[in-house]
């Protein structure tokens, strides 16, 4: 179990061991997942890695397949060069959004982080709203965020201060990161915040230097970067898969490629965290199921009237919360459909298969 300490099993998950599959099973941490396949490390070697036939007709959402970072019971094969996943090991976390487009569904993130890095840089990538939509995110996972701002070259120390500030205002506490990474003493600063044997994932959109940060952590061009466009600041998605690497000092970091759509769905609990002083006044609303925008005895319009609440912030407040209750019930309504057109399949099977008798 040595080798596998090295990859973050720690108390929580030793507790969590079924014995029974660790007879005839080993353990590995899923470091790379691919569009039909998957890379696994059992701390020694990286092993390519499949789904048995089981595991896939058992699934019934995007939450029940691996995702990076998750702990999972394997098999191997030729020579220990292959491995099939059996089972996934209990999870101590799982980052997840509402896929991009239409399709109203999750896409996993990643799973057992213990720290998520949320990444903006400074420059025309900063904006508030969509901190706070990483924040939900991530306070609905009860995962620990902290704020690296990159960039900080591109700015007078009085602009990096005031930005710092604004941020400040809204999340009182929260662990803050400027830094450059054109500055050497920066990046080995950086490292200072990454302690070994725990798990972090690197959030941010394409163009803030996710990919430039892995590369000066590990030393090396793990990852290609791009250039950003001068006229919106943007990047592309120069990370194409999600990726668990180990760093020289013992830490684990996930690097992500870029998000421009955040959806949310469900997420009571990390709207709660993330705007607490809105939730803290709907306490007080006259009407237990108000939804504080037109009703009379709101206690959240009275703050907004009164100028205590921020009209932008209220603004994506009331936008996230819509958006979440509306992707949670198309999804119930999908899942819905997809159960009765399964129970319809088996009932068509269970009578042919009566009739062959």
């Amino acid at each position: 179990m040595e080798n596998l300490k090295v990859l973050g099993f720690n108390k929580w998950f030793e507790d969590k061991k079924d014995y029974n599959m660790l007879n005839s099973h080993k353990l590995a941490r899923v470091i790379i997942v691919n569009k039909n396949n998957y890379v696994v490390s059992d701390g020694k070697r990286e092993i390519n890695a499949g789904l048995t036939g089981k595991f896939m007709f058992n699934s019934e959402s995007a939450l029940d397949y691996p995702a990076v970072g998750d702990w999972v019971y394997i098999q191997l094969f030729d020579d220990d060069t292959l491995a099939v996943i059996h089972e996934i090991f209990p999870r101590k976390s799982v980052l997840k959004r509402k896929t991009s487009g239409k399709n109203i569904d999750y896409q996993l993130i990643a799973a057992n982080i213990d720290t998520a890095i949320i990444m903006q840089a400074l420059d025309n990538n900063f904006n508030l709203r969509r901190l706070e939509r990483y924040m939900v995110m991530v306070n609905e996972s009860g995962i620990k965020p902290v704020l690296f701002l990159s960039k900080t070259d591109l700015l007078e120390p009085h602009e990096i201060e005031s930005r710092i500030k604004e941020i400040n205002n809204i999340f009182p506490g929260i662990k803050i990161e400027a830094f450059s990474n054109n500055r050497l003493t920066d990046i080995e600063n950086i490292k200072t915040h990454l302690t070994p044997c725990e798990t972090f994932c690197l959030l941010g959109s394409s163009g803030v230097g996710k990919s430039t940060l892995i590369n000066n952590l590990v030393h090396q061009n793990l990852f290609k970067t791009q250039q950003i466009r001068e006229k919106d600041g943007r990047g592309k998605h120069t990370t194409t898969h999600r990726e668990l690497i180990l760093l020289d000092n013992g830490a684990i970091i996930i690097d992500n490629p870029g998000m421009r759509e955040l959806g949310v769905i469900s997420v009571e609990a990390g709207l709660n965290d993330t705007f607490a002083e809105i939730t803290a006044l709907a306490d007080k609303c006259l009407f237990d199921d108000c939804t504080h925008t037109i009703e009379k005895g709101c206690a959240v319009l009275k703050a907004l009237e009164d100028g205590a609440i921020e009209k932008d912030r209220y603004g994506n407040f009331i936008k996230m919360y819509k958006e979440s209750l509306y992707n949670e019930m198309s999804y119930f309504e999908k899942r819905q459909k997809e159960k009765k057109f399964g129970k319809y399949i088996h009932s068509v099977m269970k009578h042919k298969k009566d009739k062959r008798k």
